[in-house]
């Protein structure tokens, strides 16, 4: 038998903040662009009654950890439920299962700030978020992390939505939170981009984004719906998280080449590679450039392995016991 650690929700709760996160995920990211295995995700689609059930998995051979996600949505309860089981790269034991959902925005959060870090201008100041639910919240605090922001400006179609974000997101950080009235107040002279929606068309018009901006995208993973115009794609450096998703489920790539903007030479990079230095990111300050993060066992991975050692340290968690096949694949 193997000692195994169950992390619930309440044991994952503050344990790391934004920054925590993104370093995590940086070193991830770098153990990609260096060889580590990641594949993206199998999502399988359920009719009746509607739902999703969605798996990614990564190893991350200097961590020393492998695992990801397994999470399902809609259904009868309309509601989600994440599983993340963690193994030892080493052994194969299973470290951890953690109760996955509250880890979900920062480490998807962390991605994006490692593609801002990566791909933004050093000087940028000035970041728009289209977008105002837990992932745009994820989003903001962990890129607040990588670069000095003076002013957010907010939008999303819901005016009480858009204002409540900004009151709320003004707590935790130095810069001035501004909701404002359209998708074009938001990205007009932007520094920084982001969209964390679930439409299902651009949320921005490509004429208001400004030479030498950066845009993370990662609202959708649908090979039918595109957060960004065609344009923006074709005059992008396009960084995908995974360059095996781009004709899988990157809905705005998929768009661009449909309609004859991009082939799929047009793909730069994927993040890992300019986060090890094997590829360069942006080349001149007047660059546009795309990072689009579809979700991806590498952060995951590396999220739980840094949870896990946090509550290793602290004496958190419920121990299980695993047998291995070794003792119970029998066929008795």
């Amino acid at each position: 038998m193997t000692e195994t650690l169950f992390l619930s929700d309440d044991d994952v709760a503050g344990l790391a903040d934004p920054a925590d996160y993104v370093d995590a995920v940086r070193d991830a990211y770098r153990q990609r662009g260096e060889g580590a295995p990641a594949k993206p995700r199998t999502k399988l689609l359920n009719e009746s009654p509607p739902g999703m059930f969605t798996a990614y998995a990564a190893v991350l051979p200097e961590t020393g950890a492998m695992g990801g996600y397994m999470y399902s949505a809609g259904f009868e309860d309309a509601d989600a439920w994440f599983v993340t089981p963690l193994f030892d790269a080493d052994t194969g034991e299973p470290l951890a299962v953690l109760d996955g959902a509250r880890m979900n925005p920062f480490k998807t959060g962390a991605t994006g700030a490692v593609g801002v870090d990566a791909l933004a201008r050093e000087d940028a100041s000035t970041l728009a978020v289209i977008g105002s639910g837990a992932q745009a919240r994820g989003q903001l605090r962990a890129t607040a992390t990588v670069r000095d922001f003076e002013t957010v400006r907010v939008y999303s179609p819901t005016e009480a939505n858009r204002e409540a974000f900004a009151d709320d997101v003004d707590d935790h950080l130095d810069a001035a939170v501004e909701a404002v009235d359209s998708s074009g107040d938001a990205v007009a002279g932007a520094d920084v981009v982001v969209t964390a929606t679930n439409a299902s068309e651009p949320v921005f018009d490509d004429d208001d984004l400004a030479d030498g901006a950066h845009v993370t995208a990662m609202g959708q993973y649908h090979p039918g719906k595109h957060e960004l115009e065609a344009a923006t794609i074709e005059r992008a450096v396009y960084v995908p998280d995974l360059r095996e998703r781009v004709t899988q489920d990157a809905g705005s790539f998929i768009n661009a080449l449909d309609e004859g903007a991009v082939t799929e030479a047009h793909v730069h990079a994927e993040l890992g590679d300019v986060v090890a230095g094997n590829a360069p990111g942006r080349r001149s300050p007047d660059d546009v450039t795309v990072f689009d993060s579809g979700g991806t066992g590498i952060e995951t991975a590396a999220a739980a392995h840094m949870l896990y050692e946090r509550a290793e340290e602290r004496g958190l968690g419920t121990e299980l016991e695993f047998a291995p096949a070794s003792e119970a694949l029998t066929g008795e």
